[in-house]
């Protein structure tokens, strides 16, 4: 059962993490992908099928807006334990294969999912150059088994808004998808 994004405030300051790279195997922070445009900030993960259906769109719309100053991270925080193909091996594979002009980061404590109350994967964050939350929402209206196309559309509008100097619509759309995996509290503490 799809679940649905929670609202931060727009307007929120964008929480600091400092979390590996699975692809370059270094320690990225918020600073090191920061654009004094937009900061696009997504919560992904490898199994998810909302993610998986908008991976090939979404890494074209990530070179088409880093060439006009855009910055993009995606980061999975989806407990590696019980869900083995969210780990940092399988995450690097996903990264090559599909080619990500991005970084993407491991977030193996949550702490970082929770500091963006991320629920969902795939989940938007777009900050502007203040690194004040724009927009938080959906990729597109495109779903798994749906006759939706990908397109990107929703990302692509708060963006543009953004590099037009424009204020992005307060009409948002929550992000869709698969919920985070997290991990229980007995796991926790071992």
């Amino acid at each position: 059962m799809p679940l649905a994004s929670t609202a931060l405030p727009l307007g929120t300051v964008a929480p600091n993490f400092a979390l590996l790279d699975t692809v370059s195997d270094k320690l990225v922070c918020l600073e090191d992908v920061v654009s004094n445009k937009a900061t696009v900030v997504m919560f992904l993960c490898n199994h998810c099928p909302y993610v998986q259906l908008i991976l090939d769109e979404l890494v074209q719309v990530a070179n088409e807006y880093q060439q006009k100053g855009v910055s993009f991270v995606g980061i999975s925080s989806n407990d590696a334990v019980n869900y083995p193909q969210d780990g940092p091996l399988q995450m690097r594979e996903l990264a090559g294969e599909k080619s990500f002009p991005f970084p993407y980061l491991y977030d193996q404590t949550q702490q970082v999912a929770r500091a963006y109350q991320a629920v969902c994967t795939p989940e938007f964050f777009v900050f502007d150059r203040n690194m004040r939350l724009a927009y938080h929402g959906q990729f597109d209206d495109a779903r798994p088994k749906s006759e939706t196309p990908v397109t990107g559309q929703d990302l692509r509008q708060a963006l543009d808004a953004l590099l037009a100097g424009d204020q992005v619509s307060a009409d948002q759309k929550p992000g869709i998808g698969c919920g985070i995996k997290w991990k229980t509290p007995l796991a926790e503490a071992g």
